[in-house]
């Protein structure tokens, strides 16, 4: 069926075709409408000429194919609104709550990384939340597809797409050590609880839990020469990683246990998806529920352990001087980024299913609220148990195990053992936990991937594309379960999962509030959402994030350090590969921009306004249902909801001769109040 769009788009190259006298072509168009009544208002109408220019017919051709693809009834959309939230939250209050951040803080002085955090999830990480989940929705489109509001930057969709991939490949890694260690714990003895002989390394002993070192009875002499290891960290280490903190000569080759654990995950997340948004919706209700009620179990079992109040003491204490450096204000935005999963197209992807008129901004806040609450959550348990085992090891919290992703696999399981009664009961049910909290965040990243395949192969199955993204996935975590993995790991995480993501989330930042504007930004929020966003969004948006964003991006490539991992800095070698994949990401912006500027023929259509230049909207940007797309158009004149107060139904033919809609706004100078 053909939209008033198109009957406009053609009136419109009429007018511009014509040789001034009135007169036209004399090829004639019959139109199909919507309704009975716009097809015997267009009785009424003289035929509309098609235009005489191959261009034009050309330009015809392209714009009925990208509205009438965009009919709402192909894109899925959430079967209830409460699916949305719940996914939303199972995304962002996920693995990098539960893993990263307790790592994250133990490595940047405990209080003095919280202050940071907090004040960056205010007036960074909830502003930037509202903000993808408005686009996503108002455009309907994914991160790649909203790009149509500033073509020259859809590069900016692409790079975090492939951030979003590298990131999911080590993620699912992490769930599939889970899967491990969810399996180990189905055994009488749990296997991280006593110290295993074959195991053990030179210079070092191992204490089992529920042991203090007191009771080793080491002399004085053998105390300084050895090093004393929980059984958690040996078990991890040794026995579930085989780890080689050196990759010098090589990350060694794959450990088949781990590899069938990958298999796994990426298997339950392809049952997830492969059906799209309408299963992993059914899904979120016990992704995003069951996990706090193990975490307040593991609270309160934590916070009786002895030593646990000096590890919560060191997680509230700020370091005041830590504030003034940057690393920790960096690690803190990456945190919050990686926690919330803005910069990574999850938000604009899960949003883009929504009604149109949905609450969002309620939304965001009970999301942003959860997420900080689950956070400091995960950090208390966390804490506490490195309280208790630097109690038992008789050494500062600082020191009691090394720092890095494997914290969380060090820590929680300490305080699985110490429950008396029934400890694999809760060994199963906190690891059920982390593998639920990861597939949560999983299934929103692997969204990104299949959504933007989906868009440009859409003769392919929902199931089809989300098959090949696993067997992807799966090829490329491999790397992860070698003995090097985990050096690797930090080394991917930092290029690809923190300096890349934040350097998408500067472009996508700007390009947002300079490039299509933050006026036009709270324009289409207050039409979509009737709601008036005040002075502290426009601020945030305008100034405070795009200058505080590019100077801690700024600081950290001039500043930069190289990798480390157990204190030991990773190969050259390495560090090339993790700028190559930081570089790739920055070539996808370069690579589109410098497309855009190719296909535009002539300087005016290149930057020219009206929707023809490669910096200005697209004509298939904007609300994707005809009826909200009229609507907008209207508002967009007036500047208020009485301009669309009566078109609850299907819009009268008259009122579309009046206003036409933004689809095929083709000049400024035919309709410049659309482009302020």
């Amino acid at each position: 069926m053909k939209t008033p769009a198109l009957i406009w788009l053609k009136r419109l190259l009429h007018l511009e075709n014509s040789d001034g006298s009135g007169s036209a072509p004399a090829t004639t168009n019959t139109t199909d409408d919507e309704s009975v009544k716009s097809r015997r208002l267009l009785r009424q109408q003289e035929p509309t000429p098609l235009p005489a220019t191959e261009s034009g017919a050309a330009l015809i051709d392209d714009i009925e194919s990208d509205i009438e693809g965009q009919s709402e009834d192909d894109r899925q959309t959430w079967d209830n609104p409460i699916e949305f939230l719940l996914s939303c939250i199972s995304m962002s209050v996920g693995l990098g709550n539960v893993w990263r951040f307790p790592f994250t803080a133990f490595e940047n002085g405990g209080g003095a990384f919280l202050i940071p955090y907090l004040i960056v999830l205010l007036l960074i990480g909830r502003p930037l939340y509202l903000l993808e989940l408005s686009i996503g929705q108002f455009s309907s489109s994914g991160c790649v597809k909203m790009w149509d509001l500033a073509p020259a930057f859809r590069g900016i969709g692409y790079g975090q797409s492939l951030a979003t991939f590298i990131v999911c490949s080590y993620y699912c890694v992490l769930i599939g050590i889970s899967c491990y260690y969810l399996f180990s714990s189905m055994q009488s003895v749990l296997p991280w609880t006593v110290c295993h002989p074959e195991l053990a390394e030179n210079s070092t002993i191992c204490l089992p839990s529920s042991h203090n070192k007191s009771e080793l009875n080491l002399t004085m002499e053998s105390g300084e020469n050895m090093t004393v290891v929980a059984s958690t960290e040996q078990f991890f280490r040794r026995g579930v990683l085989k780890e080689v903190a050196d990759i010098s000569n090589g990350i060694g080759m794959p450990d088949p246990a781990l590899v069938g654990c990958l298999v796994l995950c990426w298997l339950m997340i392809y049952l997830t998806l492969r059906k799209g948004v309408s299963s992993s919706g059914k899904v979120a209700y016990f992704t995003a529920l069951f996990p706090y009620a193990v975490m307040l179990t593991l609270l309160v079992r934590g916070l009786t352990l002895p030593g646990s109040l000096e590890g919560i003491i060191f997680l509230f204490t700020p370091q005041w001087e830590k504030l003034l450096e940057m690393k920790v204000w960096y690690a803190a935005v990456t945190q919050s980024f990686f926690s919330l999963g803005i910069g990574f197209g999850c938000i604009i992807t899960f949003s883009s299913y929504n009604r149109f008129n949905h609450n969002i901004y309620r939304d965001a806040t009970i999301i942003s609220i959860a997420d900080t609450f689950t956070s400091t959550l995960a950090g208390i348990i966390t804490f506490s148990i490195l309280g208790h085992l630097a109690h038992e090891l008789g050494v500062p919290i600082e020191n009691v195990v090394k720092s890095g992703a494997g914290l969380a696999f060090i820590s929680y399981p300490e305080v699985v053992a110490k429950f008396e009664f029934a400890p694999q009961l809760f060994a199963v049910l906190f690891f059920l936990m982390l593998i639920t909290l990861g597939l949560g965040s999983a299934v929103g990243f692997v969204n990104v991937i299949t959504t933007l395949l989906k868009d440009i192969c859409p003769g392919l199955s929902k199931s089809t594309i989300s098959g090949l993204v696993c067997l992807a996935g799966v090829a490329a975590g491999i790397v992860f379960t070698t003995p090097g993995g985990q050096p690797m790991l930090e080394l991917v995480d930092y290029y690809g999962g923190s300096l890349l993501i934040l350097a998408m989330a500067v472009c996508e930042v700007f390009v947002l509030a300079w490039v299509y504007g933050t006026n036009r930004i709270i324009r289409d929020l207050k039409f979509m959402m009737h709601r008036e966003l005040g002075v502290y969004w426009r601020f945030c948006w305008t100034y405070l994030i795009p200058l505080t964003l590019t100077s801690i991006l700024a600081y950290t490539i001039i500043f930069y350090e190289p990798v480390k991992y157990a204190k030991v800095e990773l190969p050259l070698g390495a560090q090339l590969v993790g700028w190559a994949m930081f570089v790739t990401g920055l070539l996808a912006i370069a690579s589109f921009m410098v497309f855009e500027f190719v296909r535009l023929g002539g300087w005016r259509r290149k930057f020219g306004g009206g929707g023809g230049g490669m910096f200005s909207p697209m004509v298939t940007w904007g609300p994707s249902k005809v009826q909200h797309r009229m609507d907008w158009i209207n508002f967009s004149k007036h500047g208020d909801m009485a301009a669309t107060a009566g078109n609850s139904g299907e819009p009268e033919f008259a009122d579309m001769v009046e206003e036409p809609p933004l689809e095929i706004r083709t000049s400024k100078s035919l309709y410049p109040d659309l482009n302020q």
